[in-house]
């Protein structure tokens, strides 16, 4: 492998001294380009959905979004990375056969192994290159992948995955997000403005203080009282839309 065929890793554990002692070993190989860190199953969902990489060393058992579980669902991605379970355990070796993971490898992790890992890493990523059709006269990878976004049940109880096109609407509630999808009603940390400006270019926008919509879920919007409108989308909900966002989601809409 070339210098310039150096690759972009992403490394995920939950525990911080963990995570740091894997990191060095990565950015100890010649053959990584840059490694990024994240200390769950969320935020590493949030690295994947912004940016592309090559390859995921992922810790198995962690609180909320494990590490089978952020695995199972690559598959989705329009280009997944090539995973590399990291563990103190030998009971995820199977579950990480049937992800299709390259290696598992066992902490404390030898340099020995991460520079295999890496080598089959490297292998996979080789033959992917090889085996691409160029494509021409269509959407880019980035227009065309599928953001998958880790929420939770309204209730707390339980992580779900779910697809950014099932999102009718987002409501910002304090600290928190309500997230209305056609497979559920979830809660998700952050903020309008955050999703904003990751999800302008994929069909959402903006049409209140309080509410970010999935224009592709609206069937009609019709003027209220003091300029202002309600935008209604294909489940029957009902969105005010504030008087300063009427004429920019009339041109969208037009568009």
């Amino acid at each position: 492998m070339s210098v310039d065929a150096a690759l972009s890793v992403l490394a995920v554990d939950d525990e911080r001294p963990a995570l740091e002692d894997l990191a060095r070993l990565l950015r100890s190989s010649p053959w990584i380009a840059e490694v990024l860190c994240a200390q769950s199953g969320h935020e590493a969902l949030r690295h994947l959905a912004e940016r592309q990489f090559d390859a995921l060393f992922l810790d198995v058992r962690m609180p909320g979004l494990g590490g089978l579980e952020l695995a199972g669902v690559l598959d989705r991605f329009a280009k997944p990375p090539a995973v590399v379970f990291v563990s103190a355990y030998e009971d995820g070796a199977v579950g990480a056969f049937e992800v299709h993971a390259v290696d598992y490898l066992m902490k404390p992790v030898s340099i020995r192994r991460i520079e295999e890992a890496i080598t089959r890493v490297a292998e996979v990523t080789r033959r992917s290159t090889a085996g691409a059709t160029p494509v021409t006269d269509h959407p880019s990878e980035d227009d065309t992948r599928e953001e998958i976004v880790a929420v939770e049940r309204a209730n707390g109880n339980a992580t779900r995955i779910v697809s950014r096109a099932s999102i009718l609407y987002v409501q910002a509630r304090g600290d928190y997000m309500r997230i209305v999808s056609d497979e559920g009603r979830y809660i998700q940390r952050g903020t309008l403005a955050e999703l904003e400006r990751r999800w302008n270019a994929h069909g959402f926008h903006r049409v209140h203080r309080a509410y970010l919509v999935n224009l592709r879920h609206a069937v009609e919007m019709r003027p209220d009282l003091g300029g202002t409108a309600v935008l209604v989308l294909s489940d029957g909900s009902e969105i005010p839309v504030a008087r300063r966002q009427v004429s920019d989601l009339l041109h969208r809409l037009r568009m």
